[in-house]
């Protein structure tokens, strides 16, 4: 399966039903507040939540970047073999794996304040 295909249907949630999933209708219950003020606030904190999900994802990445770039590897992947594969640029990944470094000296951990 190409980089591409892959993007064109997001991760499922594992934390939303399956059903709800392909229900286009249904987005976490939101669809079920009257009150625009509850609406609010709840879709808020999906997106805050979204946002910390996203962020700690990215981390994964630049961790496992790092990790497939490291030169003790004999299998190690190059900054382009890397792109290819996550589906970002060149200069993109060379990024991603010196982030990853930086996250594994500082324990191999993503941040726990995002």
């Amino acid at each position: 399966m190409t980089v591409e295909k892959r993007r064109l249907k997001p991760a499922q949630l594992l934390f939303e039903p399956a059903a709800a999933v392909e229900d286009d209708e249904h987005f976490f219950s939101l669809e079920q507040y009257d009150d625009p003020g509850q609406l609010l606030e709840r879709s808020t904190e999906l997106a805050v939540a979204f946002r910390a999900a996203a962020d700690r994802a990215t981390e994964y990445q630049a961790i496992a970047a790092a990790q497939l770039a490291d030169p003790k590897r004999f299998d190690r992947l190059t900054a382009a073999a890397i792109a290819e594969r996550a589906g970002w640029t060149e200069d993109y990944a060379k990024r991603m794996v010196e982030f990853g470094e930086d996250l594994l000296r500082d324990g191999g951990k993503p941040r726990e304040d995002t």
